[in-house]
Formats: C-alpha cells, sequence, structure tokens
C-alpha cells in the first residue's frame, strides 16, 4: 500500500511540475509581449535603451529555458536585431552564432549569415571576418535574397563614402 502511495505521490509531483513549467512558459510569453508593447509604443524616434536592454535578457533567457521551444529561435533574432540597432555589435554577432549552431534549419537563417557579415563590417569595422562571412553566404546561399548585396559589400569593404563616391563617378564617365 505504500508503494502504490509513494507512486501516485509522485506521478502527482510529475503532472505537477510539467504544468508548472508549461504556465511559467506562458508567463515568459506573456511578460515579453507586454514588454514589447511598451518598447514599440513608445517614441521610436528615441527609444528606451533600458527597455531594450531587458527585452533583448528576456528573449534570451527565454530561449536557454525553452531551448527546443518554435518561438526560442524567433525571440533570438528579434533579439539579435534589437542588439544590433542598438550597436550592441559583439552581443549581436554573440546571438547570431548561437542560431547559426542551434538552429541551422531556421527560416531566416540565410538572413543571419548576411547579417552576421553586415554587423562585423559596418559596427566592428572588422573587414577580414565581414569578407569571410559574406564569401561563406554567397556559397551556402547563391540565389538569396541578398546574395547580390553581399558581393557588393566584398567589393566595396573598406572604403570610405569619398571612395565609392569618387569610384561611383569614374565608373559613370
Amino acid at each position: 500500500m505504500l508503494r502504490y502511495f509513494i507512486i501516485l505521490i509522485s506521478l502527482n509531483l510529475i503532472v505537477a511540475s510539467c504544468n508548472l513549467n508549461t504556465n511559467n512558459s506562458e508567463v515568459t510569453e506573456k511578460k515579453i509581449s507586454l514588454a514589447e508593447q511598451e518598447l514599440f509604443s513608445g517614441d521610436i524616434t528615441s527609444p528606451d535603451i533600458e527597455k531594450a536592454k531587458v527585452l533583448v535578457s528576456m528573449y534570451i533567457e527565454f530561449a536557454n529555458l525553452h531551448p527546443k521551444d518554435s518561438i526560442s529561435v524567433e525571440y533570438l533574432f528579434k533579439a539579435a536585431d534589437i542588439s544590433m540597432n542598438f550597436g550592441a555589435a559583439k552581443k549581436t554577432i554573440g546571438i547570431f552564432n548561437r542560431m547559426i549552431n542551434e538552429y541551422p534549419e531556421y527560416r531566416n537563417i540565410s538572413t543571419v549569415y548576411f547579417l552576421k557579415g553586415f554587423v562585423y563590417e559596418d559596427q566592428l569595422r572588422d573587414y577580414q571576418m565581414a569578407k569571410n562571412c559574406y564569401m561563406e553566404y554567397i556559397e551556402k546561399y547563391p540565389n538569396s535574397v541578398f546574395a547580390d548585396d553581399a558581393l557588393i559589400s566584398l567589393q566595396n569593404l573598406g572604403k570610405s563614402p569619398d571612395e565609392l563616391i569618387e569610384e561611383f563617378e569614374r565608373n559613370s564617365q
């Protein structure tokens, strides 16, 4: 009888644990949704950087807690987007690398590869890494949306705006 009682209690604890995790996930998604509304409903010309950092942390925390949840990769993509737009280049690269390693089948993974090159080029000014990323992008996704952009970026890597204008004027004559 004691054995059945222990088994029954164990089963109840397992079920309660599963329900707790499910509810915890929903609460987290609701909190994220509220944080998104709060960040994006304000003045878009001067967004609150602290709110953005909190939201990025929430996205990453959700993905850490629920790596197999299909929304986790979407949250990581959003986290990278916000980080990139607030100039947190190294954090952005880290998130992109995580997505490439953990979610290679993600529907926007080609965009992740391209944006990784863009961040190296535009924000970190690491032209060798940008070149490597663009080359990898072109090799993996030669017919994708940003393939032409990657080729143009490779041709103009490290050139100043003045050099680009001068080159454009020479080519147009």
